[in-house]
């Protein structure tokens, strides 16, 4: 790190991912102050480019604000690695780079002439991290997919939705927002490696195997007491009540969870300790599990009758675990913990507009923890990237262009 420079000043990194782990890994290696150069090809730009929302709902490879949110502050690079002359670029870059962030099936960086075997001759502290569905070896390793199919793969979606009907799943690719941390992790641990030892390594990343890490309890639930976990809706084993309660208004909610006597008493005092919480079908943890229709019903009753924010405050005051359930315009808009963090920033972009993007949910005391600059257009960096960083001359840089290399 340079002196008043950021920590990953003066490290260069090739991101040869797309979507959204990758993508958003090395978004905040930029962050940091890495040079990131997010290499596609303009024929195949990253699908997320194509994902909504877009700006004024006009799509557009420039357009996304879902592909701004996870690319800024990189520069764009595109190149058709397919094309007789794209090695005249791949090996400039190879040298140029410290870390290269890929999520291609295996054997694809063999036909390009960047597998990791090959880069390392030339340059053996070079750092690779290959993030895939299920890692580079084994029966499974070239099984194409995304963070969806990954969700069934897992165990997510067994265990998502109610017990009486079909697996709900998740409207997001869960895994993919896991394994951007083990990214993350795993580039440190090379750049630390490289600096003990003056080498370089490969990293071999299983998205699978980051995913089941948050899946602990009930692979040990399964592998202790052959209990094998499914679909429990909102409900909790070990609290009652725990679920989703209707408050005063248009789909306005709050999630409420009571774990032990104590926090059942803290409950029932603020709510005024009705009379129904005296009951004795209410007096134990067992006693309220037994009752747990009933007594979900009664503790809906009384949050519909009051408003959220209400509800939110009085059961935070008393210690009970209860918060809101947020939409995008709260999060946005209302909440003053992310506002007070500057959790978003609005960024302005050529063709995106204006638009929020998240910063990094970590702080450094030494920095100002700005984001850099807006996600770039497809192939908005060719010339800068390929004169100023790889220091290839205009003649030849004309020619590629000519050839259709950056196509």
């Amino acid at each position: 790190m340079m002196e008043n420079g950021m920590p990953l000043e003066g490290c260069k990194v090739i991101d040869l991912t797309w979507l959204i782990s990758g993508p958003i890994a090395c978004r905040f290696l930029a962050d940091r102050g890495a040079e990131v150069i997010k290499l596609e090809s303009g024929t195949a730009p990253d699908n997320i480019r194509l994902t909504t929302p877009f700006n004024d709902n006009i799509s557009g490879v420039n357009r996304s604000t879902t592909f701004a949110n996870y690319n800024a502050g990189k520069y764009s690079l595109t190149l058709n690695l397919n094309h007789p002359l794209a090695a005249k670029i791949t090996s400039r870059l190879s040298h140029w780079a410290d870390i290269i962030v890929e999520s291609f099936r295996p054997g694809t960086l063999d036909r390009w002439g960047l597998s990791y075997d090959r880069l390392k001759t030339v340059k053996p502290e070079i750092i690779m991290v290959s993030m895939t569905m299920q890692g580079q070896t084994g029966p499974f390793n070239r099984q194409p997919g995304v963070g969806t199919q990954l969700q069934a793969l897992t165990g997510f979606t067994h265990l998502t939705g109610w017990p009486d009907r079909e697996p709900a799943g998740m409207p997001v690719p869960y895994p993919d927002f896991i394994s951007p941390w083990y990214i993350l992790i795993a580039v440190l641990a090379g750049l630390d490696h490289r600096r003990r030892t003056g080498q370089g390594l490969h990293v071999d990343m299983s998205q699978l195997e980051t995913s089941l890490q948050f899946l602990s309890v009930p692979l040990l639930d399964f592998a202790v007491n052959a209990r094998n976990q499914s679909r429990r809706g909102n409900t909790h084993r070990y609290a009652a009540p725990h679920g989703i309660y209707p408050c005063r208004g248009e789909d306005r909610w709050c999630a409420i969870g009571i774990f032990t006597d104590e926090e059942w008493d803290a409950f029932c005092r603020a709510m005024g300790s009705p009379v129904w919480t005296k009951e004795p079908g209410f007096a134990t943890f067992l006693d309220r599990k037994t009752h747990e229709d009933e007594l979900n019903r009664l503790v809906a009753g009384w949050t519909s009758s009051r408003s959220l924010d209400e509800v939110t405050d009085l059961l935070q005051q008393a210690g009970v675990r209860a918060g809101p359930v947020q939409n995008g315009r709260d999060l946005l808009e209302s909440d003053s913990q992310l506002a007070h963090r500057r959790h978003f920033r609005i960024l302005d972009h050529p063709e995106a507009g204006r638009h929020a993007v998240q910063a990094a949910p970590y702080r450094f005391s030494q920095e100002s923890n700005e984001l850099r600059w807006a996600a770039p257009c497809l192939g908005e960096h060719n010339s800068l990237v390929c004169s100023r960083m790889l220091g290839i001359p205009d003649d030849e840089f004309i020619e590629l262009v000519t050839e259709g290399v950056f196509d």
